[in-house]
């Protein structure tokens, strides 16, 4: 494979709204470029960046692509575009997120019927918060309800003035078979269904007069934005071609124009455009300044952070060398990919660097590119581009590694917290090794996904940004490891507490041949303000029992507790004041006391008005405006309590306190009542009381599974 430096590199993330037809677009452009013999399908599973099991089984991108193509730039020398195809999905927006942070442009794909949906404007405010360049692409400009006079006008209405087209349409719908390119002022038609590239002719009389209103609507844009240029449109009431194409390409580069482009991937028309587009005006690595790292990793510990200071890192061959791992692939055949940036400095194959992360080496054997699921081998790689390297001994996700002598740290984009979880088991009784060691494998693949033991009720827990998520999880787990599990709701990790006093004795005595057991006391149970655990307090005076039997009763007495009495569940937030009780010489032993304080825990819970209690999450809902009404009363029917509300981002931020039970499904409900565009996060906050009604309900279905029979039905 061919070596590129710098200049001739253009990173570009191809993000959109599920089925707007980027893996299309990208299959596309990598058939016009000669990247592949014939051009994939989706509907086949012949697309080179959806090449995964459940990817071709569900027809959607569940993780990022890599795909490269080789194309003329503007002055005739070979560019290497490296396409980062994304997911659309919004349970998978984390993985567009995190090919955002290592690429210098985003191309935003619109459907040409849809125009700007709900993944449009997230992947937008996402591009805005790293100030990256966006190109636009109108796709399936040939689809019959295509219209794309309505979609422009949804662009501009969500982004502002900033929308800029860069080329008109040659025919509508089915009909569309070439674009008008407003920079150079020529026409390109295709063949529909052909190699993608065009036959450039003028522009026809029908679409004259539209072509130049928009050449002048862009020339002006571009002017605005430049005192030079903007005298010489004043001076000469246009800008010549050369400088045109200059000061689109800096207007991009800042953000003061989002070009919009039009295309057909499936019938491959006005591929070769966007080729040419992109190679000419898509900024190279350097263009985006230096970049941006600290001097110690970027944690939760908030006082290591505190202590961090910020390094820049030009963008250059002659830079120390720095990498970024931002992609594990866990390959069946190569082992583990780990796939990486280069920051800084020139990489060749078979460098030894230091991974600064794991303050350990590690030797890059065999340098790749990635085409898909194909390796191209590649002797080294300049600043700025992407490459992947297998079977790193320690190097995960998120690791940056170098020149031993120049560390630096670059953040990892944010991973989402699991909004849903599912109780998980294996099928086979033998397979609990199998799982544990296959989903470790997949935790190094999809940061997203948790996998976690409750020490309560001691389920393992595989969590994940919603419920496709898990269930894609699981069937890799049966697809690639070949091993099967079982998902069910988890259960809920009540306490039991009480609320009123108790005073009673705990007497064991037990006669068998020889030595009996006798242990005898007497306690008092009160109730401890929430979250104050247990607390025992030793009051026996005159040796009423002996100091060695005292521990036992404590023991006792918090085995008991561990226990639980209303429904087998911890009890919580009480103290127990040992008072008084009576020994025998020969047969109290620490077992007798022991049984003793279980005795009296259980006596003084009969009395002490036991109740239940669970755990509730402190809940922050971010909702578009116009569904906020429905986000509150959901919550409320859900027993919520709402704390507040804050404006935020054309939106609102909703603040409540729900308890645990109420939450497990709410993920997929949250979607469906915001039309997919609300997203919330959660934590433990406290233990509050159930009420009656449903602690009856829990107390009977949590009695019955102890009894080994099913629960009645309500």
């Amino acid at each position: 494979m061919k070596v590129y430096d710098t200049l001739h590199l253009r990173n570009l993330a191809v993000a959109g709204h599920g089925g707007c037809g980027k893996t299309t677009l990208v299959a596309a452009a990598l058939y016009t470029a000669g990247a592949t013999p014939q051009q994939g399908r989706v509907e086949l599973g012949t697309t080179v960046t959806d090449f995964d099991e459940q990817e071709i089984q569900r027809r959607i991108s569940i993780s990022t692509g890599l795909a490269l193509a080789e194309w003329p730039g503007p002055d005739r020398s070979p560019c290497k575009l490296n396409f980062a195809d994304t997911p659309g999905q919004n349970l998978f927006v984390h993985e567009a997120a995190a090919a955002l942070a290592v690429v210098e442009s985003l191309l935003l794909v619109v459907d040409a019927a849809s125009g700007v949906q709900v993944q449009t404007a997230k992947l937008w405010d996402i591009a805005a918060a790293r100030n990256l360049p966006v190109i636009v692409v109108l796709a399936r400009a040939d689809h019959d309800h295509a219209n794309l006079d309505s979609a422009l006008d949804s662009l501009r209405q969500r982004f502002g003035r900033a929308i800029v087209p860069v080329q008109l349409a040659i025919g509508e719908q089915r009909g569309f078979q070439g674009v008008v390119d407003l920079v150079a002022m020529s026409a390109r038609h295709y063949t529909p269904g052909g190699n993608g590239k065009a036959r450039i002719a003028s522009i026809d009389d029908a679409y004259d007069a539209a072509a130049r209103q928009g050449h002048e609507a862009l020339v002006e844009l571009v002017a605005e934005g430049d005192d030079a240029l903007l005298e010489e449109f004043f001076d000469k009431g246009t800008i010549p071609a050369e400088h045109l194409a200059s000061g689109l390409r800096a207007a991009i580069r800042a953000r003061r124009i989002v070009p919009v482009l039009l295309a057909s991937g499936a019938q491959n028309i006005a591929t070769d455009a966007l080729l040419d587009f992109l190679a000419a005006f898509a900024p190279h690595p350097a263009e985006r300044g230096d970049a941006q790292g600290m001097s110690v990793p970027v944690s939760a510990d908030s006082a290591a952070n505190a202590a961090a200071l910020p390094l820049a890192r030009p963008v250059a061959d002659s830079a120390p060398l720095s990498l970024f791992v931002f992609k594990t692939v866990a390959d069946p055949f190569a082992g583990r990919l780990s796939v990486f940036k280069v920051r800084s400095g020139k990489l060749k194959s078979d460098d030894t660097v230091w991974n600064f992360n794991r303050q350990s080496p590690e030797r890059l054997a065999h340098l790749s590119l990635l085409q898909g699921k194909h390796l191209l081998p590649v002797p080294e790689l300049h600043a700025g581009d992407l490459g992947v390297v297998a079977k790193l001994r320690d190097t995960l996700t998120g690791d940056t590694l170098g020149d031993k002598a120049a560390p630096i740290f670059f953040p990892l984009a944010a991973v989402p917290e699991a909004a849903i979880h599912f109780a998980l088991e294996a099928k086979s009784r033998g397979d609990e090794d199998k799982v544990s060691l296959a989903l470790h494998k997949m935790l190094e693949e999809d940061l997203a996904l948790h996998f976690v033991r409750d020490p309560q009720t001691h389920e393992f827990l595989l969590g994940g940004t919603g419920q496709q998520h898990v269930e894609i999880a699981v069937a890799k787990l049966k697809q690639r490891y070949n091993v099967e599990v079982k998902l069910r709701a988890p259960r809920v990790a009540y306490r039991e507490t009480i609320l009123g006093k108790a005073d009673v004795q705990g007497r064991h005595k037990k006669q068998t041949g020889g030595h009996g057991q006798f242990g005898d006391c007497r306690i008092r149970m009160e109730p401890l303000p929430r979250g104050a655990g247990f607390e025992f307090v030793n009051e026996i005076f005159g040796g009423a029992i002996p100091r060695n039997f005292i521990p036992a009763v404590e023991k006792g007495i918090q085995e008991s507790a561990a226990r639980g009495f209303l429904a087998g569940y911890p009890v919580v937030d009480f103290r127990v004041i040992l008072y008084d009780g009576s020994y025998h010489d020969v047969d109290s032993s620490e077992m007798a006391f022991k049984v003793a304080g279980s005795l009296a825990f259980k006596k003084a819970m009969e009395t002490a008005r036991p109740v239940l209690l669970e755990p509730v999450m402190a809940v922050e809902v971010d909702s578009p405006e116009e569904f906020a009404g429905d986000v509150i009363g959901d919550l409320n029917a859900r027993r919520g309590r709402i704390e507040g509300m804050l404006p935020q981002n054309g939106g609102e931020s909703i603040r409540a306190q729900v308890p645990l039970s109420e939450m497990l499904t709410y993920q997929s409900d949250l979607t469906s009542k915001t039309q997919g565009r609300g997203s919330f996060h959660m934590h433990f906050s406290h233990y509050d009381l159930v009420p009656a009604l449903q602690a009856d309900k829990i107390i009977a279905k949590s009695r019955a599974e102890r009894a080994h029979l099913p629960a009645e039905e309500e």
